[in-house]
């Protein structure tokens, strides 16, 4: 074998062409500038705004950090971004629908929200709330916080499960989430192995499962949408897409 070959052998697999047209709306980014880990400017966010309406996504449902601890972002913070983003948007000549919900941290201040029956940012016609844990503990009240919600007229949707180790290692609380009927949020890039190869697999078994519902690019920044362009390559990815998911309805 020749030292071409041998290099050639473990080449990085070169980007191809990222069509978004069977997703037609993405429910989870960061793209509002300066107000958490996502876009830090304006001009970044149109950028990435862009490329996303570039793979053929007809709608955006951006969704900030809300934490207590670092992002404490309230529903006037995010619709006056949105605003500020839509118009940029739109003097850059790019056409596509740009709406904002939140990707809440489960915790006892979100917990209290949910208790005091404060306003939760929402996506969908069945007032859908993405929730994201910590990756390595489960939540004690997890279960509880997701039937508290429901009670409160919510859909909890599971953002990014194949993140959390803690449920890699546990199958029955797997079960519980899947009687339960809790959709799955995938990040598209978990597929791609931009995490960890733990969670690319678990990524694959949840398909498998069927238990993935929605999907999103979980957009911060242009690394997130350069790796993106590598999923068509990946066999799971022509499995997801055939699966029955509700972002065509959003």
């Amino acid at each position: 074998m020749s030292i071409f070959n041998i290099f050639s052998k473990y080449k990085k697999p070169e980007a191809t062409f990222l069509d978004l047209q069977w997703m037609q709306a993405d429910m989870h980014s960061h793209l509002i500038p300066g107000i958490d880990d996502g876009a830090q400017d304006l001009d970044e966010a149109v950028e990435l705004v862009s490329r996303l309406q570039g793979y053929g996504l007809k709608k955006l449902i951006t969704t900030p950090h809300v934490m207590s601890e670092f992002y404490r972002n309230t529903p006037e913070v995010i619709q006056n971004g949105l605003a500020t983003l839509r118009q940029a948007v739109t003097a850059a000549g790019i056409e596509i629908e740009l709406e904002a919900a939140a990707e809440y941290y489960l915790d006892e201040v979100f917990f209290e929200k949910v208790e005091k029956n404060e306003r939760l940012l929402s996506f969908g016609e069945n007032k859908m709330v993405l929730v994201e844990t910590g990756f390595i503990s489960k939540p004690h009240i997890l279960l509880e916080t997701f039937f508290r919600m429901e009670m409160a007229g919510y859909q909890p949707v599971f953002a990014h499960p194949e993140r959390y180790i803690y449920l890699h290692q546990d199958s029955a609380l797997l079960e519980a989430l899947a009687e339960r009927n809790i959709p799955f949020q995938m990040n598209l890039l978990s597929l791609a192995g931009y995490y960890s190869k733990p969670v690319k697999k678990f990524s694959e078994k949840i398909i498998d499962m069927k238990l993935v519902k929605l999907v999103g690019t979980d957009c911060h920044n242009k690394r997130y949408l350069n790796a993106l362009e590598t999923l068509p390559q990946e066999k799971y990815y022509h499995k997801l897409v055939s699966l029955d998911l509700w972002n065509t309805n959003l």
